[in-house]
């Protein structure tokens, strides 16, 4: 046997904070040695951050890059690590992989396929490695190889896939395998999307099996640069078998996920190549680059490792996005230095969400790291210092604040404080109905007539909105606290929703998911709630609720879905039109079977409105404060769904649409 210890690390990093990035590494290279680990993988860029965008352009930030990675090479000494950063080689730039050995570098492999789709935009910044070259780069004084590389360390060969390296379909495994790889390190900055770490594990166990080698990954863990959020999810996997996988969504600042893997075992079983590795180890090939190292002995362990049962339970969804949006919340605030958050509550659905997602980032976060960790994590907060409790810290960290104008109802009032009594946050009342008198009362003096609902509704209602918004700001800056808006992806998609009024805020934390989705996890949220938290029952007296606007007169009974059209016939038509692109008779076609409780006729009017709507508020959409990515169906034109904000309106398309519908209409009797 030949036993070699191997660790993959979570970190979480921050685009250009060289010295928090640097001491996150230290501290994953030591804890890694604690464990007598001979070989380390860090994640992607993890020097600079994966999120610098044009900053990556600048030649100081690569310069502060190489100096960075000065200092961290003398702490791998009696170490084998890898480490990510970008570099610059015949007037490009070129995201790499450095491997440090012992103390000292030894070369750098260059990523050879670059993520260039949706929230990715690596071709704007980096240029491919073609595969099967290699070049020098000039560092320290030295000379360094670059490019597609093999180290071969005491006889124990190692290779890279960087990331997306290993989501295509010709992979350099499979010609690291013919140069008898035995060690693939991948160092990935992976976001999190709603059901991706099962396509990870295929990517490392496949892996692992088809090319007959240990396989090691590691990622980035936590908000990095304020949209994406990174899950973590370290694994390490050997001959088609998993032996560890690292914990997801991590309050801490680093994680270390290690096994023993048995190179002569991999390569005893990879009989379909034994001949070619034979015949390739022995010829000397210029893209090996041989590293003297002593490996230590090592006694075979044994290793236990399980994810936790949420990750394979029935609620597996919601249980990915209470975490995702937790600890996206905890970074946001603690990165941007702010003071918790606001949140104007409505007594809604929407809302509602937003502050139990704030008081599970609190409670989560306090269970994993403990409070005094947790409180020192915080420490440029006073505020906290006297917390005795998660209880505690969630009434510093979280205000609600329901804003009551004479079209509220009790019900909503009395919703809005049992939720925030029931998630323990500071709660306020403000009554904002004599300012929206002011406004109607001077636009009603300066025009010379009274505003009625009959000529004035959209006025009249947004105004309402948009007084709520002063107050909730003006609350957030006494605190230095952040104001979260609590739009959702469904609103967004049709421009439901009041510009510098409901939108008002600095983080959008639910604008990247559907109001479908968001019922279904309320109501969770009121009966199960996530593993190790439980449920809050108080949310029923929001789930039971039709969601409404309430912005016109009690008696008009508005509702979300009577101003729109079903939650559920919304996010379909948003899915069909906007994920897959699909012209207006096209999406009809779609939604018809799904909907056999309504006639085509009302379909074909939802779908025509549900344009309409799309082409009328892409302005609305680029000015929504930035929100979290959560799955591949968003709708924020900074990070994956591009759209004109002047356009034809799909003026030709809703004409054939009404043209289909009315061929096929009864003849009137």
């Amino acid at each position: 046997m030949r036993l070699i210890k191997v660790a993959a690390a979570a970190i979480n990093q921050t685009p250009l904070d060289w010295d928090q990035n640097c001491q996150n590494i230290f501290s994953a290279i030591e804890a890694a040695r604690d464990q007598d680990v001979s070989i380390v993988c860090l994640p992607e860029l993890c020097v600079t951050g994966y999120g610098c965008e044009d900053a990556f352009q600048s030649a100081g930030v690569r310069r502060m890059a190489l100096s960075v990675l000065a200092e961290v090479a003398p702490a791998t000494t009696g170490m084998i690590v890898s480490v990510g950063l970008p570099i610059s080689y015949q007037q490009s730039i070129y995201n790499v992989a450095c491997l440090l050995c012992d103390g000292k570098v030894v070369g750098f492999v260059g990523k050879q396929n670059l993520a260039g789709d949706g929230i990715h935009y690596e071709p704007r910044w980096f240029r491919p490695w073609p595969a099967n070259t290699h070049g020098n780069i000039s560092f320290a004084g030295q000379q360094y190889p670059l490019g597609d590389l093999v180290f071969d360390c005491d006889g124990v060969r190692i290779g890279f896939e960087i990331c997306e390296d290993a989501w295509v379909a010709d992979r350099p495994g499979e010609r690291l395998a013919h140069l008898g790889v035995d060690i693939i390190l991948n160092p990935s900055a992976s976001h999190f999307a709603f059901g991706k770490n099962e396509l990870r594990r295929k990517f490392v166990l496949e892996g692992s099996q088809t090319f007959g080698v240990s396989y090691v990954y590691s990622n980035l863990v936590g908000n990095e640069s304020g949209r994406a959020i990174y899950d973590g999810g370290t694994m390490i996997a050997s001959g088609g078998a998993m032996l560890a996988e690292g914990r997801r969504f991590s309050f801490t600042e680093y994680q270390i996920t290690a096994a023993v893997v048995d190179l002569e075992k991999n390569r005893m079983s990879s009989q379909l190549r034994k001949d070619q590795l034979v015949a390739d180890r022995q010829t000397p090939i210029e893209a090996i680059i041989t590293v003297p190292f002593a490996f230590s002995t090592l006694k075979d362990e044994v290793q236990i490792e399980s994810v936790p049962s949420w990750e394979t339970g029935t609620f597996q969804k919601e249980e990915e996005f209470t975490r995702a949006v937790a600890l996206g919340l905890f970074d946001y605030m603690r990165k941007s230095l702010s003071c918790g958050f606001v949140v104007s509550l409505s007594g809604g659905v929407d809302s509602a969400t937003v502050a139990t997602l704030c008081a599970m980032m609190v409670k989560m976060s306090v269970a994993e790291l403990g409070l005094s960790h947790f409180k020192e994590k915080l420490n440029y907060m006073s505020l906290l210092a006297g917390a005795d409790s998660a209880v505690d810290a969630v009434r510093c960290l979280l205000t609600c604040v329901y804003q009551a104008t004479r079209n509220s109802g009790e019900v909503t009032r009395a919703a809005a404080r049992e939720v925030a009594g029931s998630l323990d946050a500071t709660y306020l009342e403000y009554d904002v109905d004599k300012i929206v008198s002011g406004y109607t009362e001077m636009v009603a003096h300066s025009l010379g007539r009274k505003l009625t609902w009959a000529d004035d509704d959209l006025a009249l209602q947004n105004i309402q909105a948009r007084v709520r918004s002063p107050g909730a700001w003006m609350l957030a800056n006494i605190q230095r606290s952040l104001l979260l808006s609590t739009s959702n992806r469904s609103e967004a998609a049709v421009g439901y929703a009041t510009m510098d009024g409901d939108t008002s805020g600095g983080l959008a934390p639910i604008a990247g998911i559907d109001k479908a989705f968001l019922r279904k996890w309320l109501a969770w949220m009121r009966d199960t709630g996530p593993e190790g938290q439980g449920p809050i029952p108080a949310l029923l007296s929001v789930s039971c609720q039709q969601p409404t606007a309430e912005l016109r007169p009690v008696g008009a009974g508005q509702t979300d879905e009577a101003d729109l059209m079903p939650y559920d016939v919304l996010d379909l038509i948003e899915r069909a039109a906007i994920r897959d692109k699909l012209m207006p008779c096209d999406v009809l076609k779609t939604v018809v079977p799904r909907f056999p409780q309504h006639s085509r006729v009302q379909l074909g009017e939802w779908v025509e409105r549900f344009f309409r709507l799309w082409c009328r508020n892409q302005w609305k959409r680029e000015r929504y404060a930035p929100s979290f990515h959560l799955d591949d169906e968003n709708v924020d034109p900074k990070t994956w769904c591009r759209f004109p904000i002047l356009s034809g309106g799909f003026k030709r398309e809703l004409a054939e649409l009404r043209n289909v519908l009315a061929r096929e209409l009864p003849p009137l009797s």
